[in-house]
């Protein structure tokens, strides 16, 4: 039994006399230990509506509740403080209760069951396969995996997506980059543009093509001094040349990134259960579709020879091309063929992961689903600011088409997985993120992550002295009376909500900020007092409450995608 929930529905009783069914009723843990363990200022609410002296209201709620709190023998008698705040402490053999709920449970402490799961579409990274993951795309990475699996914990059934931006300029330009170094590993002598993709990877892809037939000769005079128009002029020229192997370099050049894409984020612990490509919309005619039911419903226009959505009308700033003058889709109308298929699939809620920069995008994307009739709320946009990665308190540059940019690959082979995604979740997603590669990689309580793991590896390294402990179902709580071991249990009592709370706001960083928290309460009762104590029943007993914070530790730990380690 949850005492807080247990607390709500009493004092929601007692408050009902007063027309309290309208309030929200919130319980929180007030900011000074001493005034309890949870308080309501639900009579300051009253007081407003009813126009009383709110001190008197909570006198009678307290009254009211009084026969329903003893009965359920958790909780010490109910106080009125100061203007009318209603607090109340559990009582210690209820806190410690939580001990063997934790242990019955084990890893499945903190999960959620529902009668009715909730179908959530979360697509996260879908970075253009143009290049190496980078630590921008690290973060969208770290905190897309930590959200569907904190949703899932939560009782969802979650499907993890990666949208492939596999047609358009882009991949064009990947396409002409690796054929121009191919030709110049041939001792050719031929231009590399400016807007071209620079970095060693492309060499390495183009080193792998071995198809001389693609060594042919072009005449790639006539430059333009516009760098857009050279690069349009030379993908032109390369198809022509090619011909048909014009398709075999874009397709090695898409599979080759893609499968460097995919190695990388298996290695950072975070895979998908599909990945949806943007060619494949063409190809099976879903932007058309897609843009004859918004014609039908009256939504697009034409104008100066392009076809138009009006996106105005549903609160964006302007109306939006979705086919150019040259016929061509535009890649707003690829989302939305995208976004209309994905609930076409049957999702109840659909979560894009997004960097922060695209946050002009949202009223267009909602736009176009409230066009075709659909409720603009199941899509939510979760928006990821850029990491900033920091050296010896100096900036690292970034900027892919240059090549001087430093990738996932390299944060993780420097400070390792678990620091990576530990440091990730750390801020808030829409906040900003100064990545410290010393602090990631020290080992002091300095480092959050190896704060938190050294905790569960305190623990472990308790049980490494006893041999074959195993949690008796009988076993005494009663001989923990300490302030520490109580604080403790309390921190362990709130797991699972903190688990509703992170999922329902979204926000795997209260995850990490309760697990830095839960560690340090630990790391201090470790320090004031002996575990394996001679008294066999107190050691038990304290051995039980360890076994309960190394347990919630290592669930904590799981659904950030970091390790929990027995020994540091």
């Amino acid at each position: 039994m949850d005492p807080k929930e247990k607390f709500r529905e009493i004092l929601r009783e007692g408050a009902l006399r007063f027309s309290a069914e309208e309030l929200t009723l919130s319980i929180e843990r007030p900011a000074n230990p001493e005034h309890g363990d949870y308080a309501s200022n639900i009579a300051l609410q009253l007081s407003k509506r009813l126009r009383r002296n709110p001190r008197q209201i909570a006198e009678e709620i307290a009254k009211a509740s009084a026969p329903a709190l003893a009965a359920t023998g958790l909780f010490e008698p109910l106080t009125v403080a100061g203007a009318g705040f209603l607090n109340i402490r559990v009582k210690p053999e209820a806190k410690l209760e939580v001990i063997r709920q934790v242990l019955e449970q084990g890893k499945d402490y903190g999960r959620v069951k529902t009668e009715k799961e909730e179908s959530i579409q979360i697509e996260f990274v879908s970075a253009n396969p143009t290049g190496p993951l980078h630590v921008g795309h690290g973060r969208g990475a770290a905190y897309g995996d930590s959200l569907a699996k904190l949703l899932e914990f939560a009782g969802a059934r979650v499907t993890r997506e990666f949208y492939v931006n596999d047609a358009g300029r882009q991949m064009d330009i990947l396409a002409l980059s690796v054929w121009l170094r191919y030709l110049q590993m041939r001792n050719m002598d031929v231009p590399f543009p400016e807007e071209g993709y620079r970095g060693d990877y492309v060499r390495d892809i183009a080193a792998r093509l071995a198809d001389e037939n693609l060594a042919r000769k072009a005449d790639f005079s006539g430059a333009l001094p516009d760098a857009d128009a050279e690069i349009d002029r030379l993908i032109d020229l390369a198809k022509r040349t090619l011909g048909d192997g014009w398709k075999r370099v874009h397709r090695f050049a898409l599979e080759a990134m893609l499968a460097d894409q995919r190695e990388d984020l298996a290695a950072f612990r975070v895979s998908f259960d599909q990945w949806s490509s943007e060619q494949a919309l063409h190809d099976n005619g879903l932007i058309d579709k897609a843009l004859r039911l918004l014609q039908a419903r009256g939504h697009l226009f034409e104008q100066g020879g392009a076809l138009w959505f009006r996106s105005s009308a549903f609160g964006d700033e302007k109306d939006r091309v979705v086919r150019r003058e040259n016929g061509q889709y535009t890649y707003f109308a690829s989302d939305i063929a995208y976004h209309l298929d994905k609930f076409e699939r049957g999702f109840d809620r659909v979560i894009d992961v997004w960097g922060a920069d695209h946050h002009g995008y949202v009223p267009r994307v909602k736009g176009a689903l409230e066009a075709f009739g659909l409720d603009p709320g199941r899509l939510e946009i979760a928006l990821v600011q850029f990491a900033v990665l920091y050296r010896n308190g100096e900036k690292l540059a970034m900027g892919k088409r240059s090549g001087e940019f430093v990738t996932l690959r390299e944060l993780r082979e420097e400070v390792g997985n678990d620091a990576a995604r530990f440091f990730y979740v750390l801020r808030k997603s829409d906040q900003h993120l100064d990545f410290d590669l010393d602090l990631a990689k020290s080992e002091s309580s300095d480092n959050p992550v190896y704060y938190v793991q050294y905790a569960h590896a305190r623990v472990c390294s308790v049980f490494a002295q006893i041999e074959g402990w195993d949690f008796p179902k009988n076993l005494s709580l009663e001989p923990l009376k300490s302030d520490r071991e109580l604080l403790l249990a309390q921190r362990l009592a709130e797991f699972p909500e903190l688990i509703l709370t992170a999922a329902r706001e979204r926000a795997p960083h209260s995850l990490a900020f309760y697990l830095r928290e839960l560690a340090a309460e630990f790391h201090s009762y470790y320090n004031a007092e002996r575990i394996l104590v001679d008294d066999e029943t107190l050691r038990s007993a304290r051995l039980a409450l360890s076994a309960a914070v190394r347990q919630t530790l290592a669930n904590g730990l799981s659904l950030l995608g970091v390790s929990a380690p027995e020994k540091m």
